[in-house]
């Protein structure tokens, strides 16, 4: 989340939440690959937060996993913000959600650092004492921090390139924030301490989602949360404001797995599904095919299925 994420980044790559569809078949039902052997009695239950880009990182996870056999149910897919997946996660409502590992840790601890690695380790101590124990497994060269953007005409007009100098802009500029900025310690809280921005009467939107964009666009707001692979940006011409004290973590991909999901599954091969996605989703084809979704309006459910082949993953 980005801030959104954690912070506000939720809809679906699935580009800020946007309704779409999310099953492999465009439902939100539970689908086997005939023919498929050794997972046919397993049912995974996918979860995902709202926001498209999300939404589409559990499908692709879920067409993978039925290419290895395996049953998924999508109810829990696109459920909400990360307050309602972490809570479904713990209690086992779902097995499996994309956790952006930054925003995912300051959730839970109210800080996080721009090292993955580091943030992957800590994310992994809180998680194992959560719902009966819950795994991180291993994190994409994908990443997508909270970006906080203007357009090209704001920052000509007032001269603005960094989050540093929004304060002092007078008259104050309109800003929307992720619907859970107030409680998100990298969104409300973070910007007033770093930068002395105060959020309490901005519009709150879906943060990665066309909301905001519509906002940005129609003049509504001047100072927009957006996710940093969002296609918008550079379509628009919009400037990202440099984050001058460092406030967003690294957002780096990770599937969450309950752990009681994988004592009855064969563990290595169910990992390496996983895994083998994470190694080769990257931060540009992430902001690919969040475009698909949001320019060429493809289905989320197909965008997964071309990625994996072109991928050479089941």
């Amino acid at each position: 989340m980005r801030i959104s994420r954690m912070l506000a980044l939720g809809a679906s790559i699935m580009v800020l939440v946007g309704a779409c569809s999310t099953g492999g078949s465009g439902s939100n039902s539970s689908q086997t690959v005939a023919g498929a052997t050794g997972a046919a009695n397993v049912t995974i239950k996918m979860g995902s937060d709202g926001f498209y880009e999300s939404q589409l990182m559990a499908e692709i996870y879920a067409q993978a996993l039925e290419a290895g056999g395996y049953t998924v149910d999508r109810t829990g897919i696109g459920i909400g913000s990360r307050k309602v997946t972490a809570a479904a996660l713990e209690s086992g409502k779902i097995d499996i959600k994309p956790e952006y590992i930054g925003s995912g840790l300051a959730f839970y601890q109210g800080t996080a650092t721009g090292d993955p690695a580091a943030n992957e380790q800590a994310l992994q101590k809180v998680l194992s004492g959560k719902g009966g124990g819950i795994t991180v497994l291993n994190y994409s060269p994908a990443a997508d921090q909270n970006a906080f953007v203007v357009t090209k005409a704001t920052s000509t007009k007032d001269n603005l390139t960094t989050l540093d100098q929004v304060a002092a802009i007078n008259p104050p500029l309109k800003c929307g924030v992720a619907t859970d900025c107030s409680t998100n310690p990298v969104c409300a809280a973070a910007l007033k301490s770093a930068y002395g921005i105060d959020v309490s009467n901005a519009l709150p939107l879906s943060a990665c989602d066309q909301p905001m964009v519509s906002a940005l666009k129609a003049g509504t707001i001047d100072v927009g949360e957006l996710c940093s692979t969002q296609p918008d940006i550079a379509q628009n011409g919009w400037v990202v404001l440099a984050d001058d004290k460092h406030t967003q973590p690294a957002d780096n991909i990770a599937p969450l797995v309950r752990n009681d999901l994988l004592a009855k599954v064969d563990k290595a091969s169910f990992e390496a599904i996983l895994n083998n996605i994470s190694a080769k989703m990257t931060t540009d084809k992430l902001t690919q095919l969040n475009a698909e979704y949001v320019f060429d309006k493809k289905d989320i459910a197909t965008i997964a299925k071309e990625w994996l082949t072109q991928a050479g993953l089941p």
